[in-house]
């Protein structure tokens, strides 16, 4: 029997899991700047009463499997467990005169509940491998 041989060959750039807006990107500067933390973390985790809130936590250590994704100078993690939900998101910051918060626009996510504390989101779909 032959021995397989592999090519490697050139792997095309993988896109980041999240994007920040302007906004989001000068929030999580002067966020982590004025504490001296490394990062923003971003997740997910299982609660509200549509199934799953967005979770927010500065991030001064990576784990193993954390996504670290650095876009205008600003640096964010994905946790792992939230990196299939959260693939294809745009992370923007809003100020309005009630309130000023980060904002998710997920292109995964099917509905929320009333108050807007919880979401449904379902996980991304695979890609072709071409």
């Amino acid at each position: 029997m032959t021995e397989l041989q592999t090519t490697p060959r050139a792997r095309r750039p993988r896109p980041a899991v999240v994007t920040l807006t302007e906004a989001a990107a000068e929030r999580v500067r002067a966020l982590t700047e004025a504490g001296g933390h490394k990062a923003l973390r971003v997740g997910l985790k299982n609660a509200g009463c549509a199934g799953q809130e967005y979770t927010f936590a500065f991030a001064d250590e990576l784990g193993p499997l954390d996504e670290v994704v650095v876009d205008k100078g600003a640096t964010v993690v994905v946790d792992p467990k939230s990196i299939l939900f959260l693939i294809g998101s745009e992370l923007d910051y809003e100020v309005t005169k009630l309130a000023s918060k980060f904002v998710f626009r997920n292109p995964n996510q099917t509905d929320a509940c009333g108050c807007g504390e919880s979401v449904t989101i379902i996980p991304a779909k695979a890609l072709d491998a071409d």
